[in-house]
């Protein structure tokens, strides 16, 4: 079945991503995610980017995969459409090694066979800030934290008063979208309350060059109702609620052998997230402190109706249900100005996780019988501390220590990091070292399945350790001081004790074999005059593994080679812009399908080239009209071999601000 093949893929890609204080605090100017601490950007040793609500709506971005799209260093790779499963790969890190955070609470799937995050399900609507940080990160945020970590803000209440905003759309084919949030702050009250559903008929994941394909779409729909409350009862001290409800509904393909295409087979995803905390400063503001606890329920069920014109007479009802628990005391103790020494900070705390997964999958193919069983619990103990400090307002430095305690391990990992401001030459020099781990999921401990496989408790945490170098320019020309910006950063980084299955002696997982991932990232940006901005970005990974892993020689999967993003905003006139993206995805080792929808082994995939735009005019201050289109250029492009980009999507709509 093509969706069992693709939580496979999933699966073997592994061989081969909170925070202090409230973190919907954030500054625009400043980063909190990769230190901890607001930062500038330009004063943290990591590659940081940030996009913006402004931004989302700017480049019409619908979906989080659209949104991580552009991220130099980030591969996203989605198997079909909207619903479907997509991985995103950073640095060439394996899918499950990006820690994905909601305001600074870890939110991966417990239930999930590989331990990654699907980031196929999430749209935007309740999306303040997406901060995406790369490099080794376990020394913040613990397990998973390999490639980077990923931290969605939600939307808060900030201006005085009430103010409404709604969006609402539709397009081709058979897209509707609509929000509306009321947020602002109302004496010792802030809020943020956001209502948002989409449907969209979608496109046939299965290629057109396949002799299986229908053009039977596989739709999606989702409904999001997002709660984030605060109360201040006296200065410094506020008091948080954010409640989430999500679920999705979509279609997805499944093939046999001999290929069939049952056009019935469907999911549905339903998630709730609830969080309570404080945060006070104390000592004059000397130091902040908070406490956090907050629950993630996530349920999951994929099924297959029997198809009577199926040669494979294949069905399936599979079921993941997960429960995780967060707490977390985090604290950051401001030092002030010392001799030689400004900005310097401490941050220290302590962090629960208690995770519970319950799996459940039942495939019959022909009467051939297919199951899939884990019920099991895990906690993680964790304290950590951090100190920031800047040397005669030259060099920031930055150090993090964290022990974890998961299970039957207790591994350490650390991070330290410095920016050096040539400030004559408007240049930034950084150097970063870190190490980081991934704890092993609980159905690679304690899974079963009807072919034999036993989970393996033993299993040790994968183990990595890399470093990055790299500078960030600033020009000023043309009477600009903004007129240019440009940078580049080589990372190279290891992993160790990678997770495999093994069929011999026993079909089970053990600590086999490494991974050596290293590239450059580069960024430019332009703006020659106020109405124009340019901005490309190029990655080129090289990616190597010794021992046995999913791969093609010593090529990852699934990680291109060469990587690039060119975007253009025109603004001709006031409330008038126009922005054109273009993203071409170099050639990826993969598992191929041959024209027929048969399986024919490894090989080289396809590259391809996506051309996005986006376009609004603001009538009012309260009104915006905007036409966005996705796949322009019809591109076939399978970013994961049997699986193709979907078709041209245009969608135009109107955003209003009370």
């Amino acid at each position: 079945m093509r969706f069992s093949r693709a939580l496979t893929a999933l699966s073997l890609l592994s061989v081969t991503p909170a925070v202090a204080g409230d973190l919907t605090m954030t500054i625009p100017e400043t980063v909190i995610t990769a230190t901890r601490v607001p930062t500038q950007p330009a004063d943290i040793a990591a590659g940081v980017t940030v996009i913006d609500r402004a931004t989302i709506e700017a480049h019409g971005y619908n979906s989080l995969t659209q949104a991580l799209s552009n991220v130099p260093g980030l591969h996203v790779s989605p198997s079909g459409g909207q619903g479907g499963l997509a991985s995103v790969f950073i640095r060439g890190t394996n899918s499950n090694h990006v820690l994905v955070l909601r305001d600074g609470m870890p939110v991966t799937d417990a239930a999930d066979t590989g331990g990654a995050f699907n980031f196929g399900i999430d749209t935007l609507a309740d999306i303040e800030r997406i901060e995406v940080v790369r490099g080794p990160m376990a020394a913040l945020y613990g397990s998973g934290a390999i490639g980077g970590v990923i931290n969605l803000i939600s939307r808060r209440g900030t201006e005085p008063g009430v103010h409404w905003s709604g969006d609402l759309a539709g397009g081709y084919p058979a897209l509707v979208r609509g929000s509306v949030t009321a947020s602002g702050v109302e004496g010792p009250l802030d809020f943020a309350l956001t209502a948002a559903s989409q449907s969209q008929r979608g496109y046939d994941a299965i290629p057109q060059r396949q002799s299986v394909y229908t053009g039977v779409p596989q739709g999606f729909r989702d409904r999001i109702l997002t709660m984030n409350l605060g109360y201040t009862p006296v200065e410094g001290t506020r008091l948080s609620l954010l409640l989430r409800a999500n679920t999705a509904y979509f279609g997805f393909n499944t093939l046999g052998f001999p290929t069939y295409d049952n056009a019935n087979s469907n999911g549905h995803t339903t998630s709730l997230l609830g969080r309570a905390g404080a945060t006070t400063h104390l000592f004059d503001g000397q130091l902040e402190s908070s406490l956090f606890a907050g629950q993630l329920q996530g349920d999951r069920r994929y099924q297959e109706p029997l198809a009577a014109a199926d040669p494979n007479q294949t069905s399936m009802d599979s079921r993941y249900h997960s429960y995780r628990t967060d707490v977390q005391w985090n604290n950051t103790l401001h030092l002030g100005d010392l001799p030689g020494l400004s900005a310097s900070a401490m941050t220290f705390g302590y962090e629960y996780i208690g995770d519970t997964a319950k799996v459940r999958v039942n495939d019959n193919f022909g009467g051939f019988l297919f199951g899939q069983s884990a019920t099991a619990s895990m906690t993680t103990h964790a304290v950590y501390a951090g100190l920031q400090t800047t040397v005669q307002e030259r060099l920031a430095l930055t150090g993090q220590v964290r022990h974890d305690w998961v299970d039957s391990d207790s591994p350490t990992t650390w991070r330290v990091g410095g920016v050096y401001d040539l400030k004559e030459i408007s240049t930034h020099l950084k150097l970063a070292y870190g190490t980081a781990f991934r704890a092993a999921s609980l159905f690679d401990r304690h899974g079963i399945d009807t072919f034999g496989f036993v989970g393996n408790p033993t299993l040790k945490p994968e183990q990595s350790r890399g470093w990055e170098a790299g500078f960030t320019t600033d020009i000023a020309a043309a009477g600009r001081t903004d007129f240019a910006s440009f940078g580049a950063t080589y990372f190279d980084q290891r992993v160790q004790n990678l997770i495999v299955g093994v069929f011999a002696p026993v079909n089970t997982a053990i600590n086999l074999g490494s991974a050596h991932v290293h590239g450059v990232e580069t960024e430019v940006t332009l703006r020659p005059v106020g109405w124009l901005d340019v901005h490309a970005a190029y990655t080129l990974l090289n990616t190597a593994s010794v021992g046995q892993s999913a791969s093609v020689g010593s090529q990852l999967l699934r990680r291109p080679q060469n990587e690039a993003s060119f975007d253009v905003t025109v603004r001709p006139s006031s409330g008038l812009r126009f922005v054109t993206s273009v993203i071409y995805t170099g050639s990826t080792h993969d598992f191929l399908y041959d024209n027929g929808g048969n399986g024919i082994g490894f090989g080289v995939g396809q590259h391809g080239l996506i051309a996005n735009a986006a376009a609004s005019y603001t009538v009012t201050p309260q009104v915006e009209l905007y036409l966005n289109g996705w796949n322009l250029l019809n591109s076939k492009f399978e970013p994961v071999n049997g699986y193709q980009t979907p078709g041209p999507t245009v969608l135009a709509g109107v955003r209003m601000k009370l």
